[in-house]
């Protein structure tokens, strides 16, 4: 994937105040518009200025975007940095208020994502009819562990909103929110924080901040919607003659009986050890088998004692 430098698709500095983006944009458009240029790119010019515009003309797009960093060059292979989006805080309806899909795979990375999909709730329809006092809602991601899910947490998270400086820049300012974790949220739901979203005009009440709900990267689970998978290495007597081993869940061990007989790839299912809820996720164990290194003379000695005397061709199946 390309990354996209839409400042210098629009032909402006990366200083540019809003005005001086909504300038050079009327300009392109009217340039590159199909009905109007004989160019040969003129469409393809087009839909780059339009998706520049969409995210440089949106204070909190483009203060999400200059995070990225000044060093990127248009053309260079780019992939996102790891969690870049939560942190960030999106109003009035998300990420993007458009179809992502029309756009680049660039843009698709950064803001097409599940915030675009519209307000998640009867609180946001509300917001939206009453846009002219009622304070608009804002939108982030929280980014949690497997394991707050199964007991439930209160954690402290910091959002960045954005705001428009002096020089028509916009700017990132932090807040510090206590977060309680319901438990059994699943991956994507929203969490609503009453009140948390932008202030109303006048007396009218403040927005709503919806926090949507990702799991953090785990060095052993994987998680679809309520279930877990779990890689267990077992040692290749376990899986030949059958054992009882310890395995971990995310509150704690289990014993797990291991039928004789076993190959890598078996999968057992735990019932109920998934994430909670009604009904609760399974946790499921895919057993892989795990063969010792042959560092010594006695471990080596061991392997060829097995190769005579069990005389085993794993390739038979195969004709071979």
């Amino acid at each position: 994937m390309e990354f996209k430098d839409y400042y210098q698709l629009m032909g402006v500095e990366r200083t540019a105040s809003q005005d001086e983006i909504k300038r050079a944009y009327r300009k392109l458009a009217r340039k590159f518009h199909p009905d109007v240029s004989k160019a040969e790119d003129a469409e393809t010019r087009f839909k780059e200025v339009g998706e520049a515009y969409e995210v440089l003309k949106d204070p909190e797009k483009r203060a999400a975007y200059d995070q990225l960093g000044a060093d990127w060059k248009g053309g260079q292979d780019f992939r996102p940095p790891p969690g870049w989006e939560p942190g960030f805080e999106f109003h009035g309806g998300g990420f993007t208020g458009g179809d992502a899909s029309q756009f680049s795979d660039f843009f698709e990375s950064l803001f097409g994502n599940g915030f675009a999909q519209g307000n998640p709730s009867q609180a946001s329809q509300y917001g939206a009819r009453h846009a002219r006092a009622r304070g608009e809602d804002a939108y982030a991601k929280a980014v949690i562990e497997i394991e707050d899910a199964y007991l439930g947490a209160t954690r402290t998270i910091t959002l960045g909103h954005t705001e428009l400086g002096a020089d028509g820049r916009p700017a990132i300012k932090n807040r510090t929110l206590n977060v309680t974790i319901p438990k059994g949220v699943r991956q994507g739901q929203h969490i609503r924080l009453a009140g948390q979203g932008s202030q109303g005009h006048g007396d009218a009440p403040a927005g709503d901040l919806y926090l949507e709900v990702e799991f953090g990267a785990h060095p052993f689970y994987r998680v679809e919607g309520r279930d877990l998978y779990l890689d267990l290495p077992v040692a290749p007597w376990e899986a030949a003659i059958g054992a009882t081993v310890t395995a971990p869940t995310p509150v704690g061990n289990v014993d797990l009986k291991i039928p004789a007989g076993s190959q890598s790839g078996r999968k057992m299912r735990l019932k109920g050890r998934g994430i909670p809820g009604s009904p609760a996720g399974d946790l499921y164990v895919l057993l892989r088998v795990v063969l010792p290194a042959a560092e010594s003379d006695e471990a080596r000695a061991l392997y060829e004692q097995m190769e005579q005397q069990l005389a085993f061709n794993p390739r038979k199946a195969l004709g071979v």
